[in-house]
C-alpha cells in the first residue's frame, strides 16, 4: 500500500507536507515527500486533505467494563469500587469477551493500534477470562498486551475488595506464570505480548507483589499496577504502612525501566524526580482521574524529570467514551488548566499517544513514530470536512479540533478501520450484544 497527499507526522520531529507512506506487509518501507517514486504493484490511498499520524498506544485499561458503563457516575474511586465489585463478580467468559470486542472497536474508531488491558477480576465460575479478553483483540486486529492482574487483599484483611472477588498467592503466582507460558510471544514485530499486573496497594498483599515482581523479572515480562490515583490511596498506605504509595510499591522492588503506573496523581515533587530517576513509565489516564475527581497527573513534571509517560483510556466503567483521541485533547487542556499555556504542546500530547505509549511498553523500535523499518501501524485522519478544512495547523486540527473521521487505521499492515467504518467485526450486533449483557451483569449484582 501507499498512502500520499497526506500532512505526515513522523513524531520524531519531521513533518512532511503532502508526503507519501509505502507499506510493504506490516513494515513501513518507505517515507518521503511528493508521490511515492514506484508505484507498480502497490494499492494507491489518495490522502489528500488527511493528516497520517503513527497509531495510538492505550497504556492502561479495563476491557471488561465496557459493558458496566454508567453506573456511580458522581462517586468517588473508594465508592465507585465499592459499587461496581457486586456487578464485575458476575462477568465470565462471554461478558468479558462481548465488552472487550466493544471497548477494542472504539478504540480503534478513535485511532489506537496497540492497547494494553489490565485484567484483575476472575471469578471462580467465570471460566478463562483473560483468553477471552485475548481472543476479542485477535478478532478485532489490535496489537494486544493484556496484563494478567490480580487481588488478594479481601476486606476481611482490610483491603477493599468483597473476599468473593479475590484469589490465593499461590493460585495467581500459578496463573500468572500459565499466562506468560501461553500467550506471551517475545519476538520481533509481536502482535501479544503479557504482563504481571497486581492490581493496588490497596488489594494486593506485599507479598505477592514482591513475588510478581520476582516472576516477571525471571520470564522477562513487564509490571504494571494502579499507583497513587486518590488522596484515599496516600491515606491508606500512610496508615497502614507508614509511608507514601510510592515509598511502599518501590521497597517491593516496582520501580525500574519494565514497571509503569496507572495514573501517578498524586506525587509530590521527590516521588516524581524519583519516578523520573528510575525510569519508570507512567499511563497518564485525564478522563478518567477528572470524571472521579482524583486530579490531574503532573504530565509535564514527570516528562522533564525523565519519566517515560503514555497515555490511557482507563476502563469504560469510569470513562464512558473510551476514546483515546479524547485522551490527547484532555492530556493538553488539563496541563494548560493547572500549568499554564505552555505546559503541554499539541506535539507533546500526540507524542504521549505514540512514542510515548511505545516507550511505557519497550516498543520504541518497532511502534510509535513512521520511520522506515517500523511496523506499519498507521492512522489517517480526514480534515478536510467543515470541522477542519481551515484549521492553519493539522496537528491542532486533530488534537483541538472535534474528532475527524478516520479514514483508515492500518494495523501490522492490515486494514480495521476504513471510511470510519470498523472492518473486521459488526459493531452493531457487537453493540446489542453488550447492551444483552449489561442487562444480565445488572440482573446477577440484584
Amino acid at each position: 500500500m501507499i498512502i500520499e497527499n497526506a500532512h505526515v507526522v513522523t513524531v520524531t520531529g519531521a513533518e512532511i507536507a503532502g508526503g507519501h507512506v509505502v507499506v510493504e506487509g506490516n513494515r513501513i518501507t518507505g517515507v518521503g515527500p511528493g508521490p511515492a517514486p514506484d508505484r507498480e504493484g502497490h494499492r494507491v490511498v489518495d490522502a489528500r486533505g488527511g493528516l497520517l499520524t503513527p497509531g495510538f498506544v492505550n497504556t492502561h485499561n479495563h476491557l471488561y467494563q465496557w459493558v458496566t458503563r454508567g453506573l456511580a457516575v458522581d462517586a468517588t474511586l473508594f465508592e465507585w469500587l465499592t459499587t461496581l465489585y457486586p456487578v464485575w463478580a458476575g462477568i465470565d467468559e462471554h461478558a468479558v469477551h462481548t465488552g472487550a470486542t466493544g471497548a477494542l472497536a472504539q478504540l480503534a474508531l478513535t485511532g489506537c493500534t496497540t492497547s494494553t488491558d489490565h485484567h484483575y477480576v476472575f471469578p471462580r465460575e467465570g471460566g478463562d477470562v483473560f483468553a477471552a479478553e485475548i481472543r476479542a483483540a485477535a478478532e478485532v486486529g489490535l496489537r494486544f498486551h493484556p496484563c494478567r492482574g490480580s487481588m488478594d487483599l479481601g476486606r476481611k484483611d482490610g483491603g477493599l475488595p468483597p473476599d468473593h472477588v479475590v484469589e490465593d498467592r499461590d493460585a495467581v503466582l500459578a496463573a500468572s506464570e500459565a499466562a506468560i507460558d501461553r500467550w506471551h510471544d517475545a519476538s520481533p514485530g509481536s502482535m501479544r505480548q503479557v504482563a504481571l499486573a497486581p492490581c493496588s496497594p490497596f488489594s494486593v498483599t506485599g507479598d505477592l507483589m514482591r513475588e510478581s515482581a520476582g516472576l516477571a523479572r525471571r520470564r522477562g515480562v513487564r509490571l504494571h499496577t494502579h499507583l497513587a490515583e486518590t488522596l484515599d490511596e496516600e491515606d491508606f498506605c500512610r496508615e497502614r504502612f507508614g509511608c507514601s504509595p510510592l515509598e511502599y510499591v518501590e521497597g517491593l522492588g516496582w520501580t525500574g525501566d519494565d514497571v509503569w503506573f496507572a495514573h501517578a496523581v498524586h506525587l509530590d515533587d521527590a516521588a516524581v524526580k524519583r519516578v523520573g530517576a528510575t525510569r519508570t513509565g507512567v499511563a497518564h489516564c485525564p478522563s478518567s482521574n477528572a470524571r472521579l475527581g482524583a486530579g490531574i497527573a503532573r504530565t509535564r513534571d514527570l516528562r522533564d524529570a525523565g519519566a517515560r509517560v503514555g497515555l490511557g483510556v482507563d476502563g469504560a466503567a469510569s470513562n464512558e467514551a473510551g476514546s483515546l483521541l479524547e485522551e490527547v485533547r484532555h492530556a493538553v487542556l488539563f496541563a494548560r488548566a493547572v500549568g499554564g499555556p505552555t505546559a503541554l504542546t499539541v506535539r507533546d500530547a500526540l507524542e504521549l499517544a505514540t512514542l510515548g505509549g511505545a516507550r511505557v511498553l519497550g516498543r520504541e523500535d518497532e511502534i510509535g513514530s513512521i520511520e522506515a523499518g517500523k511496523l506499519a501501524d498507521l492512522a489517517l485522519w480526514g480534515l478536510d470536512g467543515l470541522g477542519h478544512a481551515d484549521v492553519a495547523d493539522p496537528v491542532a486540527a486533530l488534537v483541538l479540533g472535534s474528532p475527524p473521521p478516520l479514514d483508515l487505521l492500518l494495523v501490522n499492515g492490515r486494514p480495521v478501520v476504513e471510511h470510519d467504518r470498523v472492518v473486521t467485526v459488526d459493531t452493531d450486533a457487537v453493540a446489542r450484544e453488550c447492551a444483552r449483557v449489561h442487562r444480565t451483569l445488572l440482573e446477577k449484582a440484584s
